[in-house]
């Protein structure tokens, strides 16, 4: 057995046609492609292979729609899978939900219907409180720390070497931007997103969130989960839903989370779900990392015969 780790993709990563391929050539796959309609009561099976893209993109769409296709490429996979033994999972923000899912710390159902309210809540407050983000790149994270507090943000993700995503209101944007030049970042892009997340502005949707998120079961999960907020493992059910309230408003550690897995001795990592975003960021950190991408029949052939 090769001694992985399955990491999941966060919003950003979806396109309309994903997960077509997986629906029509993996019974478990449909399964969960029809559960996911059942859970929220509307085709989102058509809405990620059809879109329009204008309505995938929105965060109360895109967020059930990503943990839709990833676990349907997670399952697919699980089917054949006879090599790969997990050691533990993390995923990018919403993509924490997509490993809980895998790890059985809660059930698919109930996820599919949290996210989207996640997505709904975190659009009703970014409307509330408008925001943006930006991605700075060429900056130390010290640098960085700098441009947020002079302008006003606060750093939302620490994705990579030399990638720190800001967010915050729209005029701290555009000065943090500014600062950030005259520091020495190469560009700076503001994200298509539709509000500051992982920041201060988002405290609202996290208690929104807490509700709801009261009433689900959760489960001590059958692998480790990384949180984001704190890059450690976390097992204690009430303590995961803790993290996931404190994630809409607080900074990710990614790179720490998947430096923390390394430090375990893992070195092969599976990107399950749509797109090969994770993948990147995880040659930044580490380029001697082994990263294998699972999202269609063709990638999960590729892996197993590999």
């Amino acid at each position: 057995m090769v001694e992985c780790a399955y990491i999941f993709p966060g919003q950003g990563a979806q396109y309309p046609g994903m997960g077509k391929d997986l629906y029509d050539n993996y019974g478990p796959a449909k399964e969960v492609f029809e559960q996911a309609n059942r859970a929220l009561g509307f085709d989102i099976s058509k809405l990620c292979f059809d879109g329009p893209a204008e309505e995938l993109i929105k965060t109360e769409n895109c967020q059930p729609a990503i943990l839709t296709v990833s676990i349907a490429a997670y399952k697919a996979f699980r089917q054949h899978n006879k090599r790969f033994e997990p050691k533990a999972a993390l995923g990018l923000s919403l993509g924490e939900y997509s490993a809980l899912v895998a790890a059985g710390a809660v059930a698919f159902g109930d996820a599919v219907r949290l996210v989207r309210l996640r997505g709904q809540f975190m659009e009703e407050v970014a409307r509330q409180f408008p925001g943006k983000m930006v991605s700075v790149i060429g900056l130390t994270i010290e640098a960085a720390e700098e441009v947020a507090e002079q302008s006003g943000c606060e750093i939302a993700n620490l994705n990579c070497p030399g990638q720190v995503v800001l967010s915050g209101r729209g005029e701290s944007i555009e000065k943090a931007i500014a600062l950030s030049k005259e520091k020495g970042a190469a560009r700076s892009i503001v994200l298509n997103v539709s509000g500051a997340f992982h920041s201060s502005l988002m405290s609202e949707a996290g208690q929104r969130l807490k509700k709801e998120i009261s009433v689900i079961p959760f489960f001590e999960p059958e692998f480790p989960i990384i949180s984001n907020v704190n890059a450690t493992p976390e097992h204690d059910p009430e303590q995961i839903k803790e993290n996931l309230i404190d994630q809409v408003s607080c900074t990710t550690y990614w790179e720490e989370s998947v430096r923390y897995v390394v430090s375990q001795k893992v070195n092969c990592f599976l990107e399950i779900g749509p797109g090969n975003v994770l993948k990147g960021l995880l040659k930044r950190i580490d380029p001697a990392l082994t990263v294998y991408n699972i999202e269609n029949s063709e990638t999960i052939k590729a892996v197993l015969d590999a």
